[in-house]
C-alpha cells in the first residue's frame, strides 16, 4: 500500500489569519526591537519621515541597527558603497534561509512568491519553519506572519523615535543590546535536541573568533555558513 500523498501549498485567508496568531507572541520583542531602532534613527538627525521609511520600505531590522552605526551626515559614493556591501553581508543570512523555504513556498506561482519573499525575516521564517515540520501546508502562515511583523515594526519606529529626547546615549540603557538578545531568543523555538547545539556552537565560536580577528562584519556569514555545513554534515538521529 502506497503511503498517501502529501497535500500540496495552499495559500489562503484562513492560514493569513493564522499567521499573523503566530505572531503575536514576539510582538513585545519586536516592538521593543523597533522603538530602539527609531531611538537611534533620531541620534543620528534623521526625519521622522525618514526612520519611518526606512523601517516600511526596508523592513530589516538588523541591517537597519547597522547601517546607523555607519551613518553619516556628508555623504560619499565610497560611502554609500561601502554601507551597501555591509549591509548585504548582515543579509546574506536570508540566503540560507530563502534555500530552505525553496521546497516549500517554490510551489507558489511567480505572481504570489516574489512579492512575499519582501516579508521574509528571521521570525516569520522560524514561524514557518515550526509549521512546516509538523506537517502544514498553508503558505499564509508565512505570509499573515510577516505582514504583521511588517506593520508593527514599522508603526513602533514613531514612538521608539519620538522618546529617543529622553534617551540621550541609547547605550547607558541598554539598547545596544537589543539586536543580539533578540537574536538568542529566536534560537528557543528552534530547539529540537540536544543535538542542535553542535552546529549553534560551531557557529558562535566561529563568528566569535572571526569578530575578534577580522574587522567589520564578516563575522556574521563566516559564523552562519560553519553553522550551516556542521548541521548538513551531522548524521539525523533522534531527539535525545
Amino acid at each position: 500500500m502506497q503511503p498517501p500523498e502529501k497535500p500540496g501549498l495552499t495559500l489562503t485567508r484562513a492560514g493569513i489569519v493564522e499567521g499573523m496568531k503566530l505572531a503575536i507572541p514576539i510582538l513585545p520583542g519586536i516592538c521593543f526591537f523597533g522603538m530602539a531602532y527609531g531611538a537611534a534613527a533620531a541620534q543620528t538627525h534623521m526625519s521622522l519621515l525618514e526612520a519611518t521609511l526606512s523601517s516600511w520600505l526596508v523592513f530589516a531590522g538588523a541591517s537597519q541597527l547597522v547601517a546607523l552605526e555607519l551613518w553619516r551626515e556628508n555623504w560619499t559614493f565610497t560611502a554609500i558603497l561601502g554601507l551597501a556591501l555591509i549591509v548585504g553581508t548582515v543579509n546574506s543570512r536570508l540566503i540560507l534561509m530563502g534555500a530552505s523555504l525553496h521546497q516549500w513556498l517554490g510551489q507558489l506561482p511567480a505572481i504570489k512568491l516574489w512579492p512575499s519573499l519582501f516579508f521574509l525575516t528571521d521570525a516569520n521564517w522560524i514561524i514557518s519553519e515550526r509549521y512546516r515540520a509538523q506537517g502544514g501546508h498553508d503558505a499564509g502562515i508565512y505570509l499573515g506572519s510577516g505582514l504583521l511583523l511588517w506593520v508593527v515594526w514599522g508603526a513602533v519606529t514613531v514612538p521608539g523615535y519620538l522618546i529617543s529626547s529622553l534617551v540621550p546615549d541609547p547605550k547607558l540603557f541598554g539598547l545596544d543590546l537589543v539586536m543580539p538578545l533578540f537574536f538568542i531568543l529566536m534560537l528557543v523555538p528552534m530547539w529540537k535536541s540536544r543535538a542542535d547545539l553542535v552546529p549553534w556552537c560551531v557557529a558562535g565560536t566561529v563568528a566569535s573568533l572571526v569578530w575578534m580577528i577580522v574587522p567589520g562584519y564578516a563575522f556574521i556569514v563566516t559564523g552562519a555558513v560553519a553553522g550551516a555545513l556542521t548541521g548538513a554534515f551531522l548524521p539525523e538521529r533522534a531527539d535525545v
